[in-house]
């Protein structure tokens, strides 16, 4: 790096730090992701500043911004604003001490919704949940950080993409409508039934409450009976399990509910609906199974639950970061 070089650097460190505190601030609106976009297309030095910042906070969030907010400094609107390197590691770098334990234990995460997810017709946000009513006797709850996109097509058609996150969906009994929801790979239709759909990544969890569903994924189709769930990966489908229907909706009712599930896949269920995250630093301690049930807005019992029984040490950092080994 030249002389003339660094201060450009610098500058464009700083705007970066300042777009991703914008897009990562719950705030953000399509107009600032596609300015975002944009910035960071100007030329090889922008896209390299901006990838940069965005490594630097998969690794602090969400500590990182909830420690800034809490230290009283505003928020950038722009990239024109500078970003203070003591602002941006906050806590006196409390957050970054942790960072090498936080990545070995969590997998990258997507920073902020994606350009479909802020466009999508309906959206909840971590820990919101929504119900929507349609004309045609359709019934929608959405889950926690759900995106999904609704239409009402002939005859009382109802068409809906699910985007990310989870939703239950029920027709009207004795209705002449029809359900087709598309959620990544899978295609499920149904008429007269209750299910639930799951959409993580590209792999979709199909669960049929009541009645029967139809589920499709590339040339392979199956059809769901009550009380059976089906995942796919990519364009094929798994073998049906046999589910407890009263444990995959107990979130509609405001429960998570565990029967022998190892730790570690509790923990990351309950990550879905707190703000935060805990995290486990004891790959022996992630393997215990649990029983028990947790209602959705007292998601930190599961801290007490592990300090207590499993005898876990825990650690409480800012931005509601909680490590147990």
């Amino acid at each position: 790096m030249t002389e003339s070089q660094a201060p450009l650097e610098d500058s464009l460190n700083q705007q970066a730090r300042a777009w991703i505190s914008r897009l990562v601030s719950g705030e953000a609106t399509v107009a600032d992701l596609e300015a975002a976009q944009s910035w960071r297309a100007q030329s090889a030095l922008h896209e390299a500043a901006f990838t940069e910042a965005a490594r630097l906070w998969e690794r602090l969030e969400p500590a990182g911004l909830n420690v800034l907010k809490r230290s009283g400094a505003a928020m950038p609107d722009r990239a024109s604003r500078p970003f203070d390197r003591r602002m941006f590691l906050g806590a006196g770098g409390v957050a970054l001490a942790s960072t090498a334990a936080y990545l070995i234990v969590v997998p990258p995460f997507n920073l902020w919704p994606s350009l479909s997810e802020l466009r999508a017709d309906y959206r909840t946000r971590t820990g919101e949940q929504r119900r929507i009513e349609t004309t045609d006797g359709v019934s929608v709850e959405m889950n926690t950080a759900t995106s999904l996109n609704l239409r009402t097509l002939a005859k009382g058609h109802v068409r809906i993409e699910l985007i990310s996150g989870e939703a239950a969906i029920a027709t009207a009994s004795g209705g002449t409508g029809s359900i087709l929801v598309i959620a990544g790979d899978s295609r499920v239709s149904a008429a007269n039934a209750k299910f639930n759909v799951r959409l993580e990544g590209a792999s979709a969890c199909v669960s049929c409450l009541d009645g029967s569903v139809h589920v499709e994924a590339g040339a392979h189709v199956l059809d769901l009976k009550a009380e059976q769930q089906v995942s796919n990966a990519g364009h094929s489908l798994g073998a049906p399990l046999v589910i407890d229907p009263a444990v995959v909706s107990a979130w509609q009712s405001g429960l998570l509910i565990f029967h022998g599930a190892p730790l570690v896949d509790v923990v990351a269920e309950i990550n879905r609906y707190r703000p935060g995250r805990i995290i486990l630093l004891n790959a022996e301690l992630g393997r215990q199974p649990v029983n028990a049930r947790f209602h959705i807005a007292r998601t930190d019992e599961i801290v007490t639950l592990v300090e207590r029984v499993f005898g876990a040490r825990v650690e409480r950092l800012p931005g509601g970061l909680v490590f147990l080994s």
